[in-house]
């Protein structure tokens, strides 16, 4: 082959390479591109194996010219590839895409129980009025639980129907006034003492508004300037904070052999305001708790002297103050193990 017809053949290669690689739309594609031009069987390796039957003085030429034919082809593959790249790279980023506005997926969280929740709620009112907490078993003696809270042999929480027993001196505790008497013995007739008890007890009941098993706090002041006001206002302000400013208090007249003497306190119906309805069983009230002053046979019982300390004393059932707070219809729902009840009360 003269160079005159190498380098006719070379042109026409060259355009017919720019036609075929304008057609390329991928990579499979490439690859069959550069099989025919640049592979092993491909016009350009044919051009070089006839280096060896070109005339001596025609060689440098005739390689150099072969050399530029070799870089436009490869020039041609090589822009091409890095085109189709960039287009499949554009292509996936794009579909990888994340819309930074559109909001997040949130991640499960858990639910803080209602129980728990109306507990600490109570607990941290107390605390910020500088009361402590004191805590004590739930496998109590008859002398902490009944004894020194002055109630008697005959009374009816001390029969079996009533209270778990264990044997004539111990028993599951049937509310944490137990703990009271610990925290009495503890300051061997020397005040001030000012806590509350929170903690499970135990009672045989079992219906929709009361269960084997609930929460109470109680609470215990005892000092040498402790007034009924004291009590009322108290119990005012912790019955505000928990069901709202506005919400009326009242006291009724009640009796507790521990306590005298001794009210009950009550709300206005947050469900009637007060119109009367199946809540509050129609009298516009719904009872919430029991307290009273520390009666002087109590003070005594406990080694204080009655005529110098004064006290009041208060019992809060947690579960019945979750229960209202809430809607709740049934005590029980608080111990199942249905996630979804627990999962109303998660907070956004």
């Amino acid at each position: 082959m003269t160079l005159e017809e190498f380098q006719k053949e070379s042109n026409a290669l060259v355009s017919e390479a720019k036609e075929a690689i304008s057609s390329v739309k991928d990579l499979a594609s490439l690859d069959a591109y550069k099989g025919k031009y640049l592979g092993k069987k491909s016009k350009l390796t044919e051009y070089f194996s006839l280096m060896r039957s070109v005339k001596p003085e025609e060689k440098k030429v005739f390689g150099q010219e072969l050399g530029h034919l070799k870089n436009e082809l490869t020039a041609l593959y090589s822009e091409k590839e890095s085109a189709l790249k960039e287009e499949q790279l554009k292509a996936k980023l794009l579909s990888e895409k994340i819309d930074i506005t559109l909001p997040g997926t949130r991640p499960n969280s858990g639910s803080r129980h209602p129980f728990y929740a109306v507990g600490e709620e109570i607990e941290d009112f107390f605390l910020e009025l500088g009361y402590t907490i004191a805590s004590g078993p739930e496998v109590e003696s008859d002398l902490n639980n009944f004894e020194l809270r002055n109630i008697p042999l005959d009374h009816p929480a001390r029969d079996r129907q009533d209270t778990f027993v264990i044997d004539p001196n111990t028993l599951l505790r049937s509310h944490t006034s137990a703990v009271q008497a610990r925290v009495r013995a503890a300051h061997k007739g020397e005040g001030p003492i000012k806590i509350i008890c929170p903690g499970k007890v135990y009672r045989r009941d079992n219906d929709a508004t009361h269960s084997h098993q609930f929460g109470q706090i109680e609470g215990l002041v005892i000092d040498k300037d402790v007034t009924f006001a004291n009590l009322l206002e108290t119990l005012t302000l912790l019955l505000r904070h928990l069901f709202g400013p506005k919400r009326e208090v009242r006291f009724r007249p009640s009796f507790f052999p521990f306590t005298e003497p001794s009210v009950e306190a009550d709300i206005s119906c947050f469900n009637c305001n007060g119109k009367g309805c199946s809540l509050c069983k129609h009298t516009g009230w719904i009872e919430i708790l029991g307290s009273g002053m520390v009666n002087t046979n109590v003070l005594r019982l406990n080694g204080f002297d009655d005529k110098v300390y004064k006290g009041f004393a208060f019992g809060i059932g947690i579960d019945r103050i979750a229960r209202l707070k809430y809607g709740i219809d049934d005590i029980k729902r608080f111990y199942t193990d249905d996630i979804s009840f627990i999962e109303q009360f998660r907070k956004e």
